[in-house]
């Protein structure tokens, strides 16, 4: 797909480097001298040896800073995880380590061009323990599991940290044949992040970025797939699917391949109900999913009562758990304590919005901005031979068209006084944004102001006079271009219009837009919880667009704060022509309006 503008600047080529060899032996901040031995694994920036130490033996200790083997964990200085300094790990583990369920760093240092830290061997991970139980563990081992996990990341959590990539690989149990060899660590804090504000001790503030991802395609949460700000919510959706891959062996999502796999997986995720998903799980399993897919951005969770709902599964003597769960006897014992007051709490208890709403569906999504009174109009369901009548009919009454959308190759015109043009002209294209006329119409002074595409790859764009538009660029994608967004926007550019056709994506932005600021929601869904938090800190959306898959919404903040900002939002099966004149006695008129994918 190909970018077009009316000025641009080329992009930088990526730097490339390679790591040199590791060292053979090892010696930083005052340990002992190692000598390098086997491999153990790879974290997400870094990978891990033993290390053997050297010198006559003492005490064979196995555990400490006395130890005859430990893990050395490697990071190289031009690692992602390091920027220009120790690696943000080493930051995490001086909060965290030696926490409940977080091993302990004993000593780290540079050596050559490799930050290293020295740490304890750990026992297999959760995945090594699947694959030597013919990838099939007991509903008790997988409860346990769950109980100790929920209370070591409240532990984590309580820290003002979320972990940012939970996965059967980065759960460990202790050494073989020791006093921990039942015992759980999680460790890998390489993608781990604050939630909680160091400095002023509130939640971090919420954004999406859909060009970032953390963690690791088959755990992740959605969120995380969408790039929005990762929460204890994230951690918490993670352990949902780690605990029923332990249980089932296999997730839904799994097997697909190729460049779009997050998004494949993204949407199976989304469209995977917890009923489908733990349908072979025992009950609490299904409500634990429930509970934690639904979870706010900035929401408490109850670790104790998910704690809770694995009671009835485990055996009541701690001691013969097949998994040590002493560390969450403490929230155990809040949950008995408060048992009582919950029940009675629970008969009163008001149900909570669902973040997760509903199903996939493909509906008509309109959006309506206050404004004063005025003249408005709409046509639909409008074959191409029709549209001239239509829109010679509303310039004769002094209106010019401010949005337009499709549905099966039909064309829905919205056409009104508040524009401003003094002039448009309009063209319907076989393809998708025309490129030679569009480029001519921009010779005369005209720009791109609503732009439409069919499912058969035809497009009905408007360009106008009149509007404060300096320069303008469009870009036609086969996925939703983010990151061309953003480089947009640092120069200087909004989007002021979007459009689909199937599933090609083309985007309009402008130089001059009345905006000081511009955020994107997109989802395999309906974003409600982003809407609404954009719209409590002064956005408006200005943009919609929407494949069968996805649904964007672009939300601006006026250089010029409006008189009135109420903004609304209506999803419905037929166009919208029942809720319109309602809307209009409410001075409440149509400002953008598609159709796409969001939910039943």
């Amino acid at each position: 797909m190909g970018e077009f503008n009316s000025g641009g600047q080329p992009p930088l080529p990526d730097d490339d480097g390679s790591a040199p060899p590791l060292p053979e032996k090892v010696q930083v901040g005052g340990s002992p001298m190692y000598k390098l031995d086997r491999k153990l694994g790879k974290g997400g920036f870094g990978q891990v040896y033993v290390g053997r130490k050297m010198g006559p033996a003492t005490v064979n200790a196995r555990f400490g800073p006395g130890a005859m083997e430990v893990a050395l964990k490697f990071e190289h200085r031009s690692s992602k995880g390091c920027n220009h300094g120790p690696p943000h790990e080493w930051q995490v583990y001086n909060a965290l380590g030696g926490s409940h369920g977080v091993p302990r760093v004993h000593f780290k240092g540079r050596q050559g061009d490799f930050y290293i830290m020295v740490m304890d061997i750990l026992g297999p991970s959760l995945w090594d323990v699947w694959n030597s139980t013919s990838q099939a563990m007991s509903t008790e081992m997988v409860a346990c599991i769950a109980i100790e996990a929920i209370s070591i990341l409240e532990k984590m959590h309580s820290r003002g940290y979320v972990h940012g990539d939970v996965k059967p690989e980065n759960f460990l149990l202790g050494p073989p044949g020791t006093p921990e060899e039942k015992k759980l660590f999680l460790v890998d804090l390489g993608l781990a992040i604050r939630w909680r504000d160091n400095a002023t001790g509130q939640h971090v503030e919420y954004d999406q970025r859909p060009d970032v991802f953390r963690g690791t395609v088959r755990y992740a949460s959605v969120h995380a797939h969408l790039g929005r700000t990762c929460s204890r919510r994230d951690d918490l959706e993670s352990l949902a699917y780690t605990l029923v891959f332990l249980l089932r062996g296999r997730l839904p999502w799994q097997g697909y391949q190729g460049e779009n796999k997050g998004f494949l997986v993204c949407k199976k995720k989304m469209a995977t109900s917890p009923e489908t998903l733990c349908c072979f799980c025992p009950q609490p399993f299904r409500e634990f999913v429930e509970y934690v897919v639904n979870l706010k951005f900035d929401e408490e969770p109850d670790y104790a009562k998910y704690i809770s709902l694995f009671d009835g599964i485990v055996g009541p003597n701690p001691d013969i758990r097949p998994i040590n769960t002493d560390g969450a006897q403490k929230l155990v014992h809040q949950v008995g304590q408060k048992r009582g007051r919950l029940t009675m709490d629970d008969e009163d208890e008001q149900p909570t919005k669902k973040v997760r709403l509903g199903m996939p569906a493909t509906q008509w999504i309109s959006i309506y901005s206050a404004h004063r009174p005025m003249k408005q109009r709409y046509h639909y369901n409008v074959a191409d031979i029709r549209l001239p009548q239509h829109i010679e009919k509303g310039n004769d009454d002094g209106l010019f068209i401010s949005s337009v959308a499709s549905c099966s190759n039909l064309w829905a015109v919205i056409m009104d006084a508040g524009t401003g043009c003094t002039a448009q002209v309009y063209q319907l294209s076989p393809s998708f944004l025309h490129k030679e006329w569009i480029m001519e119409q921009w010779e005369k002074n005209y720009y791109i102001t609503a732009v439409a595409g069919a499912n058969n790859g035809s497009s009905f764009v408007v360009m106008s006079k009149g509007t404060p538009y300096l320069q303008q660029s469009y870009k036609v994608s086969d996925s939703f271009p983010f990151k061309w967004i953003n480089k947009k926007w640092r120069e200087g550019f909004y989007v002021t219009s979007m459009a689909t056709a199937g599933s090609k994506w083309g985007i309009v932005m402008s130089r001059g837009a009345a905006f000081s600021d511009q955020v994107v929601e997109l989802d395999f869904l309906y974003p409600s919880e982003g809407i609404h938090r954009r719209w409590e800190n002064g956005y408006r959306i200005t943009s919609i667009a929407g494949t069968c898959d996805q649904s964007a919404f672009v939300l601006s903040v006026p250089r010029r704060k409006p008189s009135d900002e109420t903004q609304e939002t209506l999803r419905t099966s037929a166009f919208p022509s029942n809720h319109v004149k309602e809307k209009w006695g409410k001075n409440l008129y149509i400002s953008s309006i598609c159709y796409g994918r969001t939910v039943s």
